[in-house]
C-alpha cells in the first residue's frame, strides 16, 4: 500500500475514533478527507481486514465497535506522551528478533530517528543474554527494540540495561500493580519467576557509540500453557499474577513514557538518581546469591552495586569481589 493510501486508511480510522461512540455517516468522511465513496468503502474493508470491527448501518454511517489487540503503530502513537521514543515505529506481526532489525535499521547510511522503536507480535528467534531463546507467543507479549543514539562513552553503555529495568519496572508497577523488582542485571522477577528481560546491544568504534539497541520482552497475557515445559516453574506473566488480560498498548505507551523519563535523567543528571531507584527496586541485594560468569563462579553475599552498575559480592572469605557480568541465582 502506497504512504499516501496508508495516510487516508488512517485518517479514516482517526474520524472513527473521535466519533466514537457514535456514527460517522459516510458523506462526512467523504467531505472530510476529499475521497469517494467508493475509497472510504475500500479503507473501511482494509481497516476490519487489520482486526477493527466496525459496523455500518445505512443512514447513519460507519461506527467502530471494537479496536483490536494489537500494537499497531496507529494504536501505540494515539495518546503516547513522551517527546521523541516511540514516535517512529517499525511494526512486524512477526519478526526472528526485534534485536536485529533494529540494529539493521541503525546501521543504514541513513540515520534512524533516535527514540525509534521495533515492535513485534511474535519473535520466532527471541533471545536474551548469552544467546539463550526468549519465547514470545503471537498477541500475547511484548517484544521491542529501542534505537538510540546518546552522548556517552562506550564504557557508560552498560548502565542503560539499569535504566531500562528501573522503567519497565515503575511502568509495570504503575499500570498493573504488580510488586514487580529487578534481579542484577537485566531481568525483572514477581515471586522469583522470571517476567521480562532485557538485552542491550551496541554499535561502537573505540571511543564512539554509533548506535545503541535496547531490547525487552515482557510476558504479558500468556496462560501456563503458553510456556514450554521447561520453563513453567521459572516464568510468570502479568495475566497469570493479576487474573486478567491486560491492554497490551496502554502498558507499552507506559514503558516508554518511563524510559524516555528515566534515560533523560541519566543524560541530563548523571547516574545517581537512577542508582538509587534501582537498589530500591533490586531482589538481588542484601541477600546470599551464587554468580556465575564465562569462566568462573562465586557464592557470596551482595552487597551493592558501584556507580558503574557492577555487583559488589563479600565472598566467604571476607574479599570483596567486583562482577562486571553474569548470570544470578538467588540462594535461599
Amino acid at each position: 500500500m502506497s504512504r499516501e493510501l496508508v495516510f487516508l486508511k488512517m485518517a479514516v480510522l482517526r474520524l472513527l475514533k473521535e466519533h466514537r461512540p457514535g456514527y460517522v455517516s459516510g458523506e462526512e468522511l467523504c467531505k472530510g478527507l476529499e475521497v469517494t465513496r467508493t475509497a472510504v468503502w475500500k479503507h473501511i474493508q482494509s481497516l476490519r481486514g487489520d482486526g477493527y470491527d466496525i459496523e455500518a448501518r445505512p443512514r447513519a454511517g460507519y461506527l467502530l465497535v471494537g479496536i483490536p489487540d494489537r500494537l499497531y503503530p496507529e494504536e501505540i502513537q494515539d495518546g503516547l506522551t513522551t517527546k521523541f521514543i516511540g514516535r517512529q515505529v517499525f511494526y512486524n506481526n512477526s519478526l526472528a528478533s526485534t534485536n536485529d532489525l533494529a540494529k539493521e535499521l541503525a546501521s543504514r547510511e541513513t540515520q534512524i530517528s533516535d527514540g525509534t522503536i521495533v515492535v513485534a507480535e511474535e519473535q520466532t528467534g527471541g533471545r536474551g543474554r548469552l544467546g539463550r531463546e526468549w519465547f514470545s507467543p503471537k498477541y500475547r507479549a511484548i517484544c521491542f527494540s529501542l534505537i538510540l543514539y546518546p552522548p556517552v562513552s562506550p564504557s557508560e553503555v552498560s548502565r542503560v540495561t539499569m535504566v531500562t529495568a528501573v522503567a519497565l519496572a515503575a511502568a509495570i508497577r504503575n499500570e498493573t500493580g504488580v510488586p514487580v523488582g529487578i534481579k542484577w542485571p537485566n531481568d525483572l522477577l514477581v515471586g522469583g519467576k522470571k517476567l521480562c528481560g532485557i538485552l542491550t546491544e551496541l554499535g561502537a568504534e573505540i571511543d564512539k557509540v554509533n548506535y545503541l539497541v535496547v531490547g525487552a520482552g515482557v510476558n504479558v497475557n500468556q496462560g501456563p500453557g503458553d510456556f514450554p515445559e521447561e520453563v513453567r516453574d521459572i516464568a510468570t506473566s502479568l495475566k497469570i499474577e493479576t487474573g486478567v488480560t491486560v491492554n497490551r498498548v496502554k502498558l507499552l505507551q507506559a514503558m516508554l513514557a518511563e524510559f524516555e523519563r528515566w534515560y533523560r535523567v541519566w543524560l541530563e543528571h548523571g547516574f545517581a538518581e537512577v542508582l538509587t531507584k534501582w537498589r530500591e527496586m533490586s531482589v538481588s541485594l542484601h541477600c546470599p546469591v551464587c554468580i556465575h560468569a564465562i569462566d568462573k563462579s562465586w557464592n557470596g553475599w551482595a552487597e551493592d552495586v558501584d556507580e558503574d552498575g557492577a555487583l559488589m559480592i563479600r565472598l566467604p572469605d571476607g574479599e570483596l569481589q567486583r562482577v562486571v557480568a553474569g548470570d544470578v541465582s538467588l540462594r535461599v
